[in-house]
């Protein structure tokens, strides 16, 4: 029985990228005490995220670090064992890419730009072009950023390529069109939560989700970092403010446990999904 201690992070990170890596380095510190093996640190944590999500000013845009710059080669050593996935605003031939990296002691063994763009994000960043899972001491990872999780073939893609973890990292904030009085009544609160689920279970995967909270321009972020289990299930989770969830979990016997009988990836009719790859739907 291996069994990983897996912890999700409710926080905010600003735009002072010194500030975030001392904040880090007090979490990696308290949480390599408490065993911690994979550490999912939200989207944009290096530098913080746009303040408008449908008309970002380029003048305030986070400031964007290259791949394997001296703030990546800090976590790298900070790291030590433990594994951790962590978001931030890329610079590399010449474009911006909202980005992630995942780092251990031993340097970075996966990265991961955000696909898919809502509304003016592309204002902000280039996309990225790829879902790729890749090998780590705890098993083989798959990132996804924000929009990603919305839809299902991000995920699927990963679980295809191998992935039983998900890290999926967000700066997601509540309605901006929208908004409930109540957090826990919002619209964007509760499919954050649905897409979690529905991403672990129709892959039988574990998921781990972590998020920024507090405010930035007109954004106020969510918070509600949660581990899922292989069949959809809350492991454990944070509500609106900072904080941690950790959960337990042996990955290969929860995978293979969710898979016994019912094989979402190998019961698949591919054959059947004549339209997957077009963009003209069903016409």
């Amino acid at each position: 029985m291996a069994v990983t201690r897996i912890a999700a992070v409710a926080a905010h990170f600003g735009a002072d990228i010194a500030r975030a890596l001392d904040k880090i380095t007090s979490i990696v510190d308290r949480l390599a005490d408490d065993g911690v093996d994979l550490l999912v640190l939200p989207d944009a944590t290096l530098g913080g995220y746009i303040g408008d999500l449908r008309n970002p000013d380029p003048a305030t845009a986070p400031e964007a670090i290259a791949p394997d710059g001296p703030e990546i080669r800090l976590l790298c050593r900070l790291a030590g064992a433990m594994t951790i996935c962590i978001g931030y605003a890329e610079y590399a031939d010449s474009t911006r890419y909202n980005a992630a990296v995942c780092l251990t002691g031993d340097g970075v063994l996966g990265r991961h730009r955000k696909v898919h763009q809502p509304a003016g994000e592309h204002l902000a960043y280039a996309a990225g072009d790829r879902f790729a899972a890749f090998d780590t001491p705890i098993g083989r990872i798959g990132m996804l950023i924000d929009y990603d999780k919305t839809f299902p073939e991000s995920a699927r893609a990963l679980a295809l390529d191998g992935a039983r973890t998900i890290a999926a990292l967000s700066a997601w904030p509540a309605s901006v069109t929208d908004r409930a009085s109540r957090m826990p009544n919002d619209r964007q609160s509760r499919l954050f939560d649905l897409y979690d689920q529905a991403r672990a279970a129709e892959n039988q995967v574990v998921l781990a989700s972590s998020n920024q909270t507090g405010i930035t321009g007109n954004l106020r972020f969510l918070g509600q970092a949660k581990v899922v289990g292989p069949g959809g299930d809350i492991l454990s989770r944070t509500w609106s403010k900072g904080g941690l969830a950790v959960a337990d979990i042996d990955i290969d016997a929860e995978v293979e446990r969710a898979r016994r009988v019912l094989r979402h990836l190998d019961e698949r009719r591919v054959d059947t999904y004549y339209n997957l790859l077009t963009d003209k739907g069903g016409h």
